[in-house]
């Protein structure tokens, strides 16, 4: 329902860059009829050209991401705020701070452990207090992690089944192009840990995100950077897993979901997160090659031959390269009375980009119009999990993906 003390039920800033424009126009042709939007970024003549494109007559607000008067203003006329200007620990952070000030709700598409840790030191009080829901990570990070152990621990809790202990997401299948604003964020994050020793810990923590470190289990370690046969996650699972280059942020986002659900996955729910492939040799290739990507991005010489070739910032996949991905993601996990379960999300499009703009899209219709169904945590930093639920759930079933759980 809309807020009639809110000019704006959804105002999409950013919405001249590549995400920007996607998830506009997702919203152009899926949001209800009468839900009032705006096109928000520093420039009035690329949001006109925007507008133009979409065929609509939305609104324009004009603010650049380092007036914070001009933010305000904005935050203050809208019931959610749509980011998708990174690198957010660079253009982010004023943003998200006059939203959870003004009691707006926020979503973007950040994997910034960094900046989320920032956030959730600088806002998460604020916004308890104002009722702000500050949803970090709506997109490819994380949504499909986050909400599928939701989803998986909603099925074991209706069975009685116990609670989670080792779960394991296997990328199983996998078809997209690569994001420049990725490669960005990573290039960012690598030269201010390189100068702070601090820094580097917390992005060295499986609980980098948790709101009390100090509460949670002590479990060992929960590598990220994993090669091993998949029959070691599920003996039906056949090849080698191999790291997936998004979990050392999206399982940081899993935990969090638990400790602010107050551990309602388990206390000794372990996380992890893996890529299936076809040999053992692959799967050594993919862990050097990661390691060698995050040196190389970290060493002068090395870093200038990469930026050569990885994705510039604000460039994207051609149309059809966008509409041929796809993505299945496989969560399996073993309950503390010994069932297994297993969940999957899966959906088409390019997962960075065109099913980005979807899961984007659809948690700030959810924020904006089904305040009745969201959960009863209140405002804070939050996750997909903890800050849309099952709103969010049925958006996406309803847009098309495939989100199961089911008992094996």
């Amino acid at each position: 329902m809309s807020d009639p003390a809110r000019e704006f039920d959804v105002i999409v800033y950013g919405a001249t860059g590549f995400v920007g424009v996607l998830t506009a126009r997702h919203l152009a042709t899926n949001a209800p009829a009468g839900t009032r939007i705006a096109l928000a970024g520093r420039s009035p003549e690329k949001l006109e050209s925007v507008r133009a494109r979409l065929g609509v007559e939305w609104p324009i607000v004009v603010a650049d991401a380092t007036d914070a008067e001009a933010l305000a203003t904005m935050a203050g006329s809208t019931r959610v705020v749509i980011t998708t200007a990174g690198p957010y620990a660079k253009y982010g952070r004023i943003l998200a701070r006059v939203c959870a000030e003004a009691g707006t709700d926020y979503v973007d598409l950040t994997g910034e452990v960094l900046f989320a840790r920032d956030s959730i030191d600088d806002n998460h009080e604020t916004a308890k207090r104002t009722g702000a829901r500050i949803v970090h990570s709506c997109g490819f990070d994380s949504i499909p992690s986050d909400i599928g152990v939701f989803v998986l621990h909603e099925r074991v809790r209706a069975d009685n089944a116990g609670e989670l202990t080792d779960t394991t997401l296997v990328v199983t299948h996998l078809r997209g192009g690569v994001s420049g604003g990725t490669i960005d964020s990573m290039r960012y994050q690598v030269d201010v840990m390189k100068k702070d020793r601090r820094l580097r810990a917390i992005g060295a923590s499986a609980y980098s995100l948790s709101p009390d470190r100090k509460a949670e289990p002590d479990l060992g370690r929960q590598p990220d950077m994993l090669a091993m046969p998949a029959s070691e996650v599920d003996p039906g699972l056949r090849g080698h897993l191999a790291p997936f280059v998004m979990a050392s942020y999206n399982t940081r986002v899993v935990r969090r979901s638990n400790a602010l659900l107050n551990w309602a996955y388990g206390r000794q729910f372990r996380y992890r997160e893996v890529m299936r492939v076809s040999s053992p040799m692959r799967a050594r290739v993919i862990k050097a090659g990661l390691n060698s990507l995050f040196v190389g991005l970290a060493v002068p010489p090395s870093r200038f031959v990469l930026d050569r070739f990885l994705p510039k910032p604000g460039t994207g996949p051609s149309e059809q390269t966008q509409q041929n991905g796809h993505f299945t993601m496989d969560i399996f996990t073993t309950t503390t009375d010994g069932s297994r379960y297993t969940a999957r999300f899966r959906a088409k499009g390019d997962p960075g980009y065109a099913a980005t703009a979807v899961m984007l899209g659809e948690s700030a219709l959810a924020l904006a119009l089904d305040r009745d169904r969201l959960p009863s945590s209140g405002g804070g930093v939050l996750t997909p999990a903890t800050g849309i639920g099952n709103a969010l759930v049925d958006r996406l079933r309803t847009a098309g993906m495939e989100i199961t759980a089911s008992k094996q």
